[in-house]
C-alpha cells in the first residue's frame, strides 16, 4: 500500500509498504528495523525470533522514547509477560501490533512531534 503523506521535513514518515518490506521517505526497507523522527537503526537484530526480550531493545532504550511501537509481522504476537513488566518499570509504552498498524500509527504519533520509536519485524 502506498500512503499520500507529504514528508513533514526532517521526520521519517513512512510512504508505502507491503508483503515483506515498508518504505520510508521514498526508500524501501526489506529487513527489520526500528524507526525514530530522526533516525532509523537498520538490520534490527532479534537474538530469538519467536519470542522478544528486553535485551532486544536495548539500543532502541538509550534515545528514550516514549512510547514503542512494536509491529510483529503479518499477525500481532504478543511479547512475553517479562517484557512488558520491564517497560512498564522504564515507564515507556508498549503497543504491539502488526507491522503495517505500527506503521501507519507511527506517523501519526511522529507528526505530533511525540518521541516514538516503530521496531518492526518486515
Amino acid at each position: 500500500m502506498k500512503f499520500h503523506l507529504s514528508n513533514i521535513e526532517g521526520i521519517n514518515t513512512f510512504s508505502g509498504y507491503g508483503a515483506g518490506y515498508v518504505v520510508i521517505n521514498q526508500v524501501r526497507y526489506d529487513r527489520n528495523l526500528v524507526v525514530f523522527p530522526d533516525r532509523i537503526i537498520e538490520n534490527w537484530c532479534i537474538r530469538n525470533s519467536g519470542r522478544f526480550a528486553i535485551d532486544d531493545f536495548d539500543e532502541i532504550l538509550t534515545y528514550q522514547p516514549e512510547i514503542i511501537l512494536l509491529g510483529t509481522g503479518e499477525a500481532q504476537r504478543f511479547p512475553s509477560p517479562q517484557l512488558i513488566k520491564a517497560m512498564l518499570n522504564a515507564r515507556i509504552g508498549l503497543e504491539v501490533m502488526d507491522t503495517f498498524s505500527a506503521c501507519r500509527t507511527y506517523n501519526i504519533l511522529s507528526t505530533e512531534g511525540r518521541r516514538v520509536a516503530a521496531a518492526l519485524l518486515v
